[in-house]
Order: C-alpha cells, then structure tokens, then sequence
C-alpha cells in the first residue's frame, strides 16, 4: 500500500502535465503561435540569466506569501478572496509609516514592514467580522473590500499624497534608497523579502501542521456546531484565521513598497492575490506544493515579457496558460473522484 500509493500519485500527476501539454498546444495553434516554442521562450525568458531569476524570485516572494496564507482561512473552510485588497491595504499603511522620514535605515524598514502587516491584518478582520458576526459570505464581502481599498489607493496616490506638482499614475514620491530593502547581491530580489517569505512559510507549516491551534482550526472547519459544543471557540478562530492571512498579504504589500517599485502604485499589488487563488486550488491547498507551484507561475509572469519581442506575441498568452494548468488540475482531480465514485458504488 505505502508504495502504490506515491506511484498513483504521480501517474496523476503526469496525466495533469499531459492534458496541461496538449491544452496549451489547443490554445497556442489558433493564435499562430509555435506551441513548443512558446513554451521555451516563456522559460528562457525567466530562467535565462541570473538577472532574469532575481526578477522571478521578487515576484515569487508576494506570491509565496500570499497563497500560503490563504491556507490558513480555507483550514478553516473560508475563501479568503479578499487578499488582493489586503495586499493594497499592506502597501498603504507600509507607506503611511515611512511618510514622516525624508530618510532612514534598519528601525524605519522594520517599522514600515509591521505596519504592512498590521493593515493587512485589520483589512482581513474586516472581512471576517462581517462573515462572522455580520453573516455576509466572504466571498462578497472580500471582492466588495478589494475595490474599497484600490479606491482608497487612488485617492491616496491622485489627492493627499499625490507628488508635488503632478499627480498621475505613477504613483507617489519615490522614496529615498536608504528606505529600500536590500538586494541579493546584483539580482532585483531583496534577501529581506527572501528570509521573510521562508520564515512565514516556516510559520504556517507549523501553526497548521504542527500546533494544537491548527487542530482546533479544522476541526473549527470541518464541524464548527460541534466545535461550539466543545468550547473551541469558532467565531474567535475564525477571525484569527483570517487575520494570519491578512497579516501575510500585507507583508508582500509592504514588499513591493519597500524591495520592488519604492513607492506606492495603483497596481502595487500585480493581482497576486488573484494569482494566489489560483495557486491554491492548483495545490489542493496543501502546503508542500505551494511554493513550487508560486515558482512556476513566478516564471510565466517574467518569462512573458519575451512573448512580443521574440515571437511577436501578446505577454497575456501567459496567463492563458497559467488557467489551462489550473483547468488540468480541475479535469484530472474531477475524473479522479468520478472513477472513485464508480469504484465505491460497484
């Protein structure tokens, strides 16, 4: 048993990657496109220089951070898909700490990144305390609070903080290279934002897998009446759950403030929360997938950047193909229970 199992698992597994194959060819073909070669300069394009992996690490760090900490509510059995707006909401308060100081260092930074995570955090309380107490499903309330907070960016960034003389899309003054976080040697990618995503990834792994608070989460998901009746406390739970997730959305917001643009802008969140989403329903929401999963996606994103120069392509192909992996998984796990099903019944 405990060797058929792996070896199912990766018949799946390579049957997920055949169907991903042959849907990508599917979409490419009508485009004009050479399929393989799309694929290879996709690659090329993330993987070709050591230049190239710094910008995939910098955006696997907001990724990364993003999707392990949706697991954290769907533990719970709660879509937290209002981590696009926590992000926004980390960038905010990330640059409302840093506005007193024309400069800074160390105690600035550290400063500027708890109070990413701290926006974050209260945006996604937000979010559960009308789940919880106010009954209004996530779902709505999250997508409703992720345009309040891009509303609240724009206003920011074209009122209050708009750059002296001009306010326009580009967002608010840069802010001073004392305030930056520190590169890994000549790549685009902070070390900082590096440690910080594997120590929430070490985080999570352990608060889930590995705590008594992780047990009493799924339980809280998979019964909460029974949950009530054992005194595990499910509201309070709930909200927690949905603050950890926050509080890691907002880091990567603070990131991108502080590693990648060095400002505040009205895409500063590069939609990986949505991006996150997608990541997670690929993983199963399990934790060990997730950061290879955000490498992969992290390559399609840079590598896309070459689609219109080399091949004459729009960059969006690559998102096209990052929904065909995700409806692979979809197929390949939905043909999976239907088989099981049929096994059960006969």
């Amino acid at each position: 048993m405990t060797r058929a199992a792996p070896m199912t698992e990766l018949a799946w597994l390579g049957a997920t990657l055949l169907l991903a194959l042959a849907l990508t060819v599917a979409v490419t073909l009508p485009s004009g496109a050479p399929p393989f070669e799309t694929i290879y300069v996709l690659f090329k394009g993330g993987l070709g220089s050591v230049s190239k992996f710094g910008r995939v690490l910098a955006v696997w760090v907001p990724l990364t951070l993003c999707a392990v900490g949706l697991l954290v509510p769907f533990t719970a059995r709660l879509w937290n898909i209002g981590v696009e707006g926590q992000v926004i909401m980390g960038a905010i308060f990330c640059t409302a700490a840093l506005r007193p100081y024309d400069a800074g260092g160390a105690a600035q930074i550290i400063i500027a990144l708890g109070a990413g995570v701290l926006g974050g955090a209260l945006w996604a309380l937000l979010a559960g305390l009308l789940r919880v107490f106010g009954r209004v499903h996530e779902i709505f309330s999250g997508l409703g609070l992720n345009f309040v907070a891009l509303g609240v960016t724009l206003w920011l960034i074209f009122g209050p903080w708009k750059r002296p003389g001009v306010a326009s899309m580009s967002g608010t003054q840069p802010l001073d290279v004392s305030l930056w976080l520190p590169r890994l040697g000549s790549m685009t990618v902070s070390w900082v934002g590096l440690a910080l995503a594997l120590a929430v990834l070490a985080l999570i792994y352990i608060l889930l897998l590995r705590s008594e608070w992780g047990l009493k989460l799924r339980a809280v998901g998979e019964n909460p009446k029974a949950a009530t009746l054992f005194a595990l406390g499910p509201r309070r739970r709930l909200l927690q759950a949905f603050m950890v997730c926050g509080g890691a959305a907002g880091l990567a917001g603070a990131i991108q403030v502080l590693g990648v643009y060095h400002r505040l802008l009205p895409a500063i969140s590069s939609s990986y929360g949505y991006t996150a989403l997608l990541v997670g329903m690929m993983a199963s929401f399990r934790l060990g997938p997730v950061p290879f999963i955000c490498l992969f996606f992290a390559v399609l994103n840079v590598g896309s950047i070459q689609l219109p120069l080399q091949l004459g392509l729009d960059s969006s192909l690559s998102g096209v193909i990052q929904g065909v992996m995700v409806l692979s998984v979809f197929i390949v796990h939905g043909l999976r229970l239907w088989l099981r099903q049929r096994k059960e019944a006969g």
